[in-house]
């Protein structure tokens, strides 16, 4: 069968973005890769034919560079290219594109309409919310939740804009205070019931009617070892050789699954045009079923790392797929293995990162598994930029030996950083297993 060669336009220059870099130069297919992006990630652009630096979210800017470039497929690595309309700018030049057009992308953009998507269409693990602009209602609605309640800025917030009570808000006072900040912000605002449980991520392949399931993953938000510390972007993940995780039924991730399809379908009906791109969906496997923490239009950063590291199927046979309507047709496949992804971050992060110093990856002796992060490189140097720096995968039949293998390798990368010791130790996982047969006994 005689493949079409396709110019392949990637947008971003994160960690995210070098994972999928990584897994389009693997592909049997023929292709040229070009990419647009915020900062000179050298590990990108050693992968692209073409790498040029540019404004990411600015539809006109990537649609000249993509018609410049001939571009015939294109993926958007982050969130916020998509709340701007670049995907919409790019399938107006008949260029399809892995990532949702604008109104799609409100799953992610509008923590307010995700919640009421979910309503409207009767989708199952919405916990109970209420959509503020004001303050007016907020105290008697937190009074009614209690200790267990949420608040979440409703717009793109970086990984920084919920605070859940217990670990950032200590009384209602405090809520009320941070709701202020967000209405001086001009930013509305979802306060809802604070579940109990673990936390896992589900993604999947779109085109719109079809949708294909990946692995679950565990992220890990909290900046330190033990989940102390403030909430950052992810500081590692991990999943296991089973396609599951060892807390989990396979119920929790069959109904984890029938949501991500059923938000898909929402999605169409309501707007008229299916969903393309990575519909991911994090949940908190609870005493009594799955609750939806929240929903986004891309890849997770670091779960990204675990996914496209153990993928099989041929990443550009899965995107033409997904611009085609055509995922219905495959079978996208996953290397029984188990994965751990850690993150070295600056000193400080994230509310201080230390930033501008060295850093050196000469050492790490599995350079395919490293991907760079929030660097630069100046001056023939590479330098840390203040987020997230470089993350590396530790693949292996079981889980404490991909556990080692990544603590050798994030302990390798050289600079003014820090990473958790203990994503993916045993443990870690089983404080998870424990906590979770506890609540469900």
């Amino acid at each position: 069968m005689r493949h079409r060669f396709h110019t392949l336009l990637l947008v971003g220059s994160g960690a995210r973005e070098h994972a999928l870099a990584k897994a389009i130069k693997r592909s049997s297919r023929p292709h040229s890769l070009v990419t647009f992006a915020s900062s000179a990630n050298p590990g990108i652009a050693h992968l692209s034919q073409s790498f040029a630096l540019g404004n990411i979210n600015d539809p006109k800017a990537v649609a000249a560079f993509a018609r410049a470039q001939d571009v015939t497929l294109a993926v958007v690595g982050p969130e916020a290219p998509l709340e701007t309309g670049v995907a919409d700018a790019l399938w107006e030049r008949d260029i399809p594109v892995v990532g949702p057009r604008r109104d799609l992308a409100m799953i992610e953009t509008s923590k307010g309409f995700a919640r009421h998507l979910m309503t409207e269409f009767g989708i199952p693990g919405c916990p109970d919310y209420r959509h503020f602009r004001t303050l007016d209602g907020v105290e008697a609605f937190l009074q009614s939740l209690s200790e267990k309640f949420v608040v979440k800025a409703d717009g793109l917030m970086g990984g920084k804009g919920v605070k859940v009570a217990g670990d950032h808000l200590q009384s209602h006072r405090e809520a009320l205070q941070y709701c202020e900040q967000l209405i001086a912000k001009g930013a509305s605002f979802v306060i809802e019931e604070k579940c109990m449980g673990e936390e896992f991520s589900m993604f999947s392949f779109c085109d719109g009617p079809t949708l294909k399931h990946m692995p679950p993953v565990q992220d890990h938000k909290r900046a330190y070892v033990g989940d102390e510390g403030p909430n950052t972007g992810g500081m590692g993940s991990y999943s296991d050789r089973d396609h599951s995780l060892p807390f989990l039924k396979i119920s929790d991730i069959e109904a984890a699954r029938a949501t991500n399809e059923l938000v898909a379908e929402g999605l169409r009906k309501k707007f008229g045009h299916g969903y393309k791109g990575i519909l991911y969906g994090g949940y908190m496997a609870t005493a009594d079923g799955g609750r939806v923490i929240e929903f986004n239009a891309r890849f997770g950063d670091p779960e990204a790392m675990n996914l496209l590291t153990l993928l099989e199927t041929d990443i550009i046979d899965i995107f033409e797929a997904i611009g085609n309507e055509t995922l219905h047709n495959m079978e996208v496949a996953f290397a029984p293995k188990a994965s751990v992804c850690k993150y070295a971050v600056p000193a400080g992060y994230p509310d201080n990162p230390a930033k501008g110093f060295a850093v050196g990856i000469e050492q790490v002796e599995q350079p395919e598994n490293l991907f760079l992060g929030a660097v630069d490189l100046r001056q023939g140097k590479l330098v840390a930029t203040g987020s997230r720096t470089a993350a590396v995968v530790g693949i292996a039949e079981e889980l404490e030996e991909a556990e080692a293998i990544a603590e050798t390798l994030v302990s390798q990368v050289e600079g003014n950083l820090f990473h958790r010791q203990d994503v993916g130790t045993r443990e870690l996982i089983d404080k998870r297993v424990s906590h979770m047969r506890s609540l469900r006994k």
